[in-house]
C-alpha cells in the first residue's frame, strides 16, 4: 500500500480514538469528556504496559495497540462479547518517526489462553473480550500489546452514516446480500460499506481484494473526517464513538499520545503474516509456521526496541 494511503488508514484508526478529541476539543469538551468515559474500558488486571515487558514504558519510548474489529453477527452464542472480524498490532516509534501493522489472519490457528483449546486466533475475543485476544496474541507471537482500541463493525456503518456516507472507486462489479455494486466510482452509505467491506468469496483476490475495499473506505472517510465540515457533525460523530468503540486508554492518555507519538506516523509500513491453508476437521485454518513466527516476532519487537 502507498505511503499516502496507509498514513490515512493508521490516522484514521488511530483517530476513532482522538482526532475528533483533539479537532472540536474546543468547542464541546464535556461532550468529549462523556464520550471518552464512555469508551474507556479497563483490561481486568493488566495496567499500564504489557506484563511481558521486562521494563515499564517511560514517556516517549516505542509502544504497542491491538486495533480490533469486532463482529456481532447474530445467531452465535458467543457472539455475546464478539469475535474479532480484524485483528492489527500496531507499533508506534516515535525516535524513528515510524510506525508498523501488523495484520493477523483472523483464521489464524492457535492455542486460545485461558480455555484451553485449540481455535482459530478470532474466537479468543468471542469467549473472553479483550484480554483473552491480547493474552493469546502474546502467547502466539510474543509480541507486548500495551494498549486496545476496538470498535463494534456493526456501529462502522453508524460512523459512516455520520459522515453522510463515503465515495470510493470500485475495480470490480459484483452483488453483495441484496445490494449491488458497478465498477466505477459509487457512493456508499453506512449498511452499503459494510457490505461493500465484507466481500471476498467472489472476488478471485480472496481475503486481499477484502482488505483493499477496507483500506479504500478508511481512505474515503479520512478525507471526510479532515474536512472543516466535519466540525458540525461532532455531536454525532462522538454518539458513535461512545456505543461502539471501547478501549482501555483514558482521556489524558488521549491527550498525551497524541503529542507523544504522533510523530510515528510520517512513515507506515504494512506488516503482513505468512500462512498455509489446512483444512482440519471439517474447518480451514490459516497455519502460520514456527520460523514466521519468529521472523514476525522480531521485526515488531525490534521496532519496540526490545
Amino acid at each position: 500500500m502507498k505511503k499516502k494511503t496507509a498514513l490515512k488508514v493508521t490516522a484514521l484508526i488511530f483517530g476513532i480514538l482522538f482526532l475528533v478529541v483533539i479537532g472540536v476539543g474546543l468547542y464541546i469538551f464535556n461532550d468529549i469528556r462523556t464520550t471518552a468515559n464512555q469508551m474507556y474500558e479497563p483490561l481486568g488486571d493488566r495496567q499500564g504496559s504489557s506484563p511481558i515487558r521486562e521494563n515499564e514504558i517511560q514517556e516517549g519510548e516505542p509502544i504497542s495497540i491491538l486495533l480490533a474489529g469486532v463482529d456481532h453477527t447474530p445467531g452465535r452464542e458467543e457472539d455475546v462479547v464478539g469475535r474479532s472480524d480484524s485483528i492489527i498490532v500496531m507499533t508506534l516509534n516515535p525516535a524513528e518517526r515510524s510506525t508498523k501493522m501488523l495484520s493477523i489472519p483472523r483464521d489464524t490457528r492457535v492455542d486460545i489462553v485461558g480455555r484451553g483449546t485449540t481455535e482459530k486466533i478470532n474466537h479468543a475475543h468471542a469467549y473472553g473480550g479483550a484480554e483473552m485476544l491480547i493474552n493469546t496474541i502474546e502467547e502466539a507471537f510474543n509480541i507486548p500489546i500495551d494498549h486496545y482500541a476496538g470498535i463494534n463493525m456493526e456501529g462502522f456503518t453508524r460512523l459512516i452514516d455520520a459522515f453522510n456516507g463515503v465515495e470510493v472507486y470500485n475495480d470490480l462489479s459484483f452483488t453483495m446480500d441484496g445490494s449491488q455494486f458497478p465498477e466505477g466510482t459509487i457512493a456508499l452509505n453506512g449498511e452499503e460499506a459494510l457490505k461493500y467491506t465484507r466481500m471476498r468469496y467472489d472476488d478471485p483476490r480472496g481475503d486481499a481484494g477484502r482488505a483493499n475495499r477496507q483500506r479504500d473506505v478508511i481512505e474515503a472517510l479520512m478525507n471526510e473526517a479532515a474536512s472543516l465540515s466535519s466540525i458540525t457533525k461532532a455531536g454525532d460523530i462522538l454518539d458513535v464513538l461512545g456505543s461502539t468503540v471501547r478501549t482501555d486508554l483514558a482521556l489524558g492518555d488521549m491527550w498525551s499520545y497524541q503529542s507523544d507519538y504522533i510523530d510515528a506516523l510520517d512513515q507506515v509500513e504494512q506488516i503482513e503474516v505468512n500462512y498455509t491453508g489446512q483444512t482440519i476437521d471439517g474447518l480451514w485454518y490459516a497455519i502460520v509456521s514456527e520460523e514466521e513466527k519468529a521472523r514476525v516476532r522480531d521485526e515488531m519487537r525490534s521496532h519496540l526496541d526490545l
